[in-house]
């Protein structure tokens, strides 16, 4: 056996979506470039790891044991790692992160300055819908979630950081030649929004029922950019987090329609279960974020008060 660290990285990527093009995006590599060490590393056993049925990879149950023994040795040389980093004097660790989808706008300048002071600590970060927020935070397989709304049947602790607004938001050309009111707009017009679990449609469905339009059709997107980009395209028009759309408004693509009612205030938040023992990477990341977290919002999101 002469297999590699990459290699064994490569095949567990491949186990975890089952697929060499998922496996190849997460890894930023080429589809080939994955197939090969795929190749290279199935030559080593006489048992096949994988096989294809139609156009399906599935791992054998031989690649399923392979599997849970390269994820044992690669979370060994991380602590290697970590240890060898941790007699340096230096903070090691991994932490985990689950974000709504509009925080991506907001947590990568949250941990910029913290992950370049701390090169031990490995960072991973889930984007994804409130739900799939709310079930990790809840399975404890992460440290902290960033949300706009919190949880009601969870017991946390938070910081609070910025607030988010949304607004109503149409193309350049949303209401050219449109001899619409505002309730038109609503009722009259194509509704972008996005998938159920999201804190945006909830946001945007409340206010709808709140304010009695019935909407006739309906367009529903399951990311946040896939939205924004219809809106420019004038598909129809969306309430979204202003967050996003910066250079949008700045550029002139978009436009916020002023309603009653709009915009909508939440606020960002961190949060993680108060039941949760911290780790000192953990506890060290939350020190950094309550000393830093005013200037990094003032230096970099001042804008949205013009709004």
């Amino acid at each position: 056996m002469n297999y590699t660290l990459h290699q064994l990285k490569i095949f567990l990527k491949i186990t975890e979506n089952q697929s060499i093009t998922k496996a190849s995006e997460e890894l930023h590599l080429t589809q080939p470039a994955v197939s090969i060490q795929l190749k290279n590393f199935q030559d080593q056993f006489s048992i096949p790891l994988t096989e294809v049925v139609g156009r399906k990879l599935y791992v054998t149950d031989f690649g399923k044991e392979i599997a849970v023994a390269a994820k044992k040795i690669l979370n060994e040389v991380d602590a290697i790692n970590y240890k060898t980093l941790s007699y340096k004097g230096e903070l090691v660790g991994k932490l985990k992160f689950s974000v709504v989808s509009t925080g991506k706008y907001v947590m990568p300048y949250l941990l910029s300055n913290f992950s370049h002071q701390n090169k031990g600590v490995d960072l991973i970060i889930d984007v994804t819908n409130k739900a799939q927020v709310i079930e990790s935070l809840e399975l404890n397989t992460v440290d902290f979630a960033m949300v706009s709304v919190l949880p009601k049947k969870l017991n946390v602790d938070r910081v609070e950081l910025m607030q988010n607004k949304l607004y109503l938001i149409a193309g350049k050309n949303g209401l050219a030649n449109k001899n619409l009111s505002k309730k038109k707009i609503f009722e009259e017009s194509a509704l972008l929004y996005r998938e159920t679990g999201s804190a945006t449609r909830a946001a945007m469905e409340n206010f709808i029922i709140e304010n009695k339009f019935e909407v006739r059709k309906k367009i529903e997107l399951t990311s946040n950019e896939a939205v924004k980009q219809a809106v420019i395209a004038g598909l129809g028009f969306s309430i979204m987090p202003i967050i996003g759309l910066k250079n949008e408004l700045k550029n002139n693509e978009v436009q916020i329609v002023p309603i009653k009612g709009l915009p909508i205030l939440t606020r960002w938040n961190i949060i993680w279960l108060k039941s949760k023992k911290l780790s000192p990477t953990a506890l060290a990341f939350l020190e950094y974020l309550n000393a830093e977290k005013d200037q990094v919002i003032k230096e970099t999101f001042d804008w949205i008060e013009r709004y």
